[in-house]
This record gives C-alpha cells, sequence and structure tokens, in this order.
C-alpha cells in the first residue's frame, strides 16, 4: 500500500503571468478570477487537490508588485507567507520576463531549499528558438530550479506538470478533509465573482477602488439568495458604477448571477447596492474588516 503524501504548492509571479489560470486548471473549478488588468488577484487562495493517496494544497497568491498604499503592502504579506509554509515553490513566468519586480523575494527563490519549478508560461505565443534561449537563460539564472514549459491557457504539459508535483509531495496525513475543495467561504467567491466583472467593465481606477461584501447569503433547497454591497472611496466612482438608470450596475448583476449559479449548481438570486467608503484601501480597520490584514 503507497503513503499517503500532503503538501503546500505555493504559486508566485509578477502580475499576469497566468497564476490563476493555471491553478484552476489543477483544481478543475473556477475559485481564482481571471481577468486581463494587474491585481486582479488581492488575497491568498486555497485549492485542495485529492487523490487516493495524496491531497496538493495549491496556493494562488497577488502579484508580486511593489506597494502603493496600505492594501497593496497586506497583500505582499500574503505572499511572503507563501514562501514560510511551502513544500514546493511554483514560480511562474512568462516568456520575455526578466525576473521579479522584488528582489528580496527573487533571491528567496534563488536560495530556497525546497524544491522549485519554473514555470514558462505562454509558451503557445513563442517560437522554438525563442523558447530555447528562454530556457537556457533561465537555468543560468536559477540553477536549482526545475525548468517546465507550459500553456495554461491551452493545458499544455499542465498535467506532467501536476504528476512531478505529486512525486515531490512530502509525506504527510491529509491537512483538509478529502472532500474540502478550498478554504474560503462561499460569501468570498461572491464577492470575488462580482469583483471581477467590475474588473471587466469598468476602465482607470475604478475597478482598484472596489470592495464588494456580501451581506447576506440564504440557501434554500431550490435557491440563494444574495446581497451584495459594492464599496468605493468616491460618489462620482458612485455614479460610475450604477450608471444611467443602473443599467452598469444590472449588467454586473446579471453576469455574476450566471457565473454564480454554475459555480453553485443551483439558482441565484442577487441584489446589489453601491456605497462609498472613503479610503478604504488607506485604513487598516477597513481592511482588516474586509480579510486583508490578520
Amino acid at each position: 500500500m503507497k503513503k499517503h503524501k500532503a503538501g503546500f504548492v505555493n504559486i508566485i509571479g509578477n502580475p499576469n503571468v497566468g497564476k490563476s489560470t493555471l491553478m484552476n486548471a489543477f483544481v478543475g473549478e473556477k475559485l481564482s478570477i481571471i481577468t486581463s488588468k494587474a491585481q486582479t488577484t488581492r488575497h491568498r487562495i486555497l485549492g485542495i487537490v485529492n487523490g487516493d493517496d495524496f491531497q496538493m494544497i495549491l496556493s494562488d497568491t497577488p502579484g508580486i508588485i511593489k506597494p502603493a498604499y496600505e492594501m497593496q503592502t497586506a497583500m505582499m504579506d500574503f505572499v511572503k507567507s507563501a514562501f514560510e509554509d511551502a513544500d514546493v515553490l511554483l514560480y511562474m513566468v512568462e516568456i520575455g520576463e526578466k525576473g521579479l519586480k522584488d528582489e528580496a523575494f527573487f533571491n528567496k527563490i534563488k536560495n530556497s531549499a525546497i524544491p522549485v519549478l519554473l514555470l514558462l508560461n505562454k509558451i503557445d505565443t513563442s517560437e522554438q528558438t525563442v523558447l530555447e534561449a528562454q530556457v537556457q537563460y533561465w537555468q543560468e539564472l536559477l540553477p536549482n530550479a526545475e525548468i517546465h514549459p507550459i500553456s495554461a491557457l491551452q493545458n499544455f504539459n499542465v498535467k506532467e506538470v501536476f504528476e512531478r508535483i505529486v512525486e515531490l509531495l512530502p509525506e504527510a496525513p491529509p491537512y483538509y478533509p478529502k472532500d474540502q475543495l478550498t478554504d474560503k467561504p462561499e460569501r468570498f467567491f461572491v464577492n470575488e465573482t462580482i469583483r471581477e466583472k467590475i474588473l471587466m467593465h469598468y476602465k482607470k481606477e475604478i475597478p482598484y477602488a472596489v470592495e464588494v461584501e456580501t451581506e447576506e447569503f440564504f440557501e434554500d433547497e431550490d435557491i440563494i439568495r444574495i446581497r451584495s454591497v459594492i464599496m468605493v472611496e468616491r460618489d462620482t466612482q458612485k455614479g460610475i458604477i450604477i450608471g444611467h438608470k443602473g443599467s452598469a450596475l444590472k449588467r454586473v448583476g446579471v453576469e455574476a448571477r450566471k457565473d454564480l449559479e454554475k459555480f453553485f449548481a443551483k439558482q441565484v438570486h442577487i441584489e446589489l447596492f453601491v456605497k462609498v467608503n472613503k479610503n478604504w484601501r488607506s485604513n487598516t480597520n477597513q481592511l482588516k474588516r474586509f480579510g486583508y490584514n490578520k
């Protein structure tokens, strides 16, 4: 009989390298929201994959940036925590990238005592000669890392990387119940789904000034009833979120409802409201309330 393996597999990298796409591909569910905008992922999200003799606890973290305000500092704290408990580290880069935006994080990877898999993503957009040059570049820069060219979006080489991670997991009993998919509650995924639609449909500063809080989540046998509040920092932003006669807010609600019905496999009724919460991104108490500071 095989011994059981279990461990934390933490994914880090610069913004927009495809970390969330890979996480969702491994888990087989959409746990992390995905958009083309930087800073889409704000929290550390766990996705749990179970096999008969293993449990892989994947961790998607915010893209590494130089913080400009308090919320971004809290986001980088989530990345720091990913170094502390990792059994396997996935460092994700894309073709043409030269290194992390934070030198201290990069040095941690360089000197890591745990297995490091460097995943060279988006190879479907590159020619073979460019790919070979990139592999050589990273081999010289990080001689301790295993390099795996992949396309998370096209699912190329993803299965092989998954199998390699399972090989590297330490022997351990499961950390979570075998039927558990994530460490986050239902309301978190409601908030993230709404925020994804805002990232997709609004420009400039609006998506970054927004936080979502689900005040009510009632689940009956046939339907889930949700009431969520979209927080913005200024009155002008509130008007933009709502749109002409409420049209923009209605679009967010309709698209979020469709995604949530797929996620929960049940009919969803959602009510959205918009409130001004001045300068919440720089307010320690507000950040704690939204789960950024412990």
